[in-house]
């Protein structure tokens, strides 16, 4: 049992998943590696419609990514995403 901000919940706490390494790829893809030791390659390709990732369809922008605080992020922080759903959407790299 492990307690939050008062709550108690069930089970042993885990560890929140980052990413510790991160590269571009071709066609809108990124090479992620994250805390837990996997690597996943994730395609960007499907969020590149939302307006909240739509300046990411240019290459220049996309390969500038890096990683702030366990967090992939671009444009000096203005767009990032989550490391869970790069991890729970991205496929094992082989």
């Amino acid at each position: 049992m492990y307690i939050i901000d008062g709550i108690a919940y069930a089970g042993d706490q885990k560890p929140p998943i980052k990413v510790c390494g991160i590269r571009p790829l071709e066609n809108h893809k990124l090479w992620v590696r994250f805390t837990t030791g996997e690597a996943k390659v994730f395609d960007f390709t499907p969020l590149l419609e939302k307006p909240a990732f739509h300046e990411l369809s240019n290459p220049q922008i996309f390969n500038q990514v890096y990683i702030d605080f366990g967090i992939p992020v671009w444009k000096d922080g203005d767009i990032d995403i989550a490391p869970e759903y790069l991890y729970e959407n991205g496929t094992p790299d082989q």
